[in-house]
């Protein structure tokens, strides 16, 4: 019998001493999407469309400040958004993953080398509830029957392997903040010696 791929959530570790932290999206000409440049506002930036794992045409370029400054990491997350070295995009395309996420390139304030954001593309119904230590649901009463049924939380997240079918990078339906790689994956960035991220089993 052949084993079950396993499969891992993949994350920013924040408690890298001395790091660099990312700030949300911004244009290029420093405006959020209302043309504003105050800090508050800055913070409409629509950064849910890229976890919609679809295909996205990028109108305008995007710029990413760095605040506080220090050591650069090859995979940060801003906002939840996953930011990566173009190291990164190679390692994937060794892999032959160029289908499963499209890489939308961004500027880095003080950076003169690539940077881009990892888009995964793909969204698959695969949480497995019994598995996870809890799970709450949307109810009509959240008031967003768009995502009635969807999930307003999961704790211990575990995916079921049978649901994945072949996809080496996704996200879960319904809970879209993470971000899942297969074993595969894991492995290769861990070999590469990828900074900045970190894995968990689900």
């Amino acid at each position: 019998m052949t084993a079950q791929m396993k499969y891992y959530e993949m994350y920013d570790d924040v408690y890298i001493p001395g790091r660099w932290h990312l700030r949300f999206p911004l244009f290029k000409d420093g405006e959020n999407e209302l043309g504003r440049e105050d800090d508050d506002e800055r913070e409409l930036f629509d950064t849910w469309r890229f976890s919609e794992g679809r295909v996205l045409e990028i109108e305008r370029p995007i710029r990413l400040s760095v605040k506080p400054a220090g050591v650069a990491l090859e995979y940060t997350e801003a906002m939840g958004i996953p930011i990566v070295h173009r190291r990164v995009v190679s390692l994937f395309e060794r892999l032959g993953l160029q289908k499963e996420v499209q890489f939308i390139p961004v500027e880095v304030e003080g950076q003169t080398e690539p940077w881009f954001i990892l888009n995964a593309l793909q969204v698959i119904r695969c949480i497995d509830d019994a598995r996870c230590e809890e799970v709450f649901y949307r109810l009509p009463e959240h008031g967003d029957p768009s995502r009635v049924g969807q999930y307003k939380n999961v704790r211990g997240l575990k995916v079921d392997p049978e649901k994945v079918g072949s996809a080496n990078i996704f996200r879960t339906w319904g809970w879209l903040v993470v971000l899942i790689v297969s074993e595969r994956v894991k492995s290769a960035m861990e070999q590469e010696g990828i900074t900045g991220i970190k894995f968990i089993e689900v």
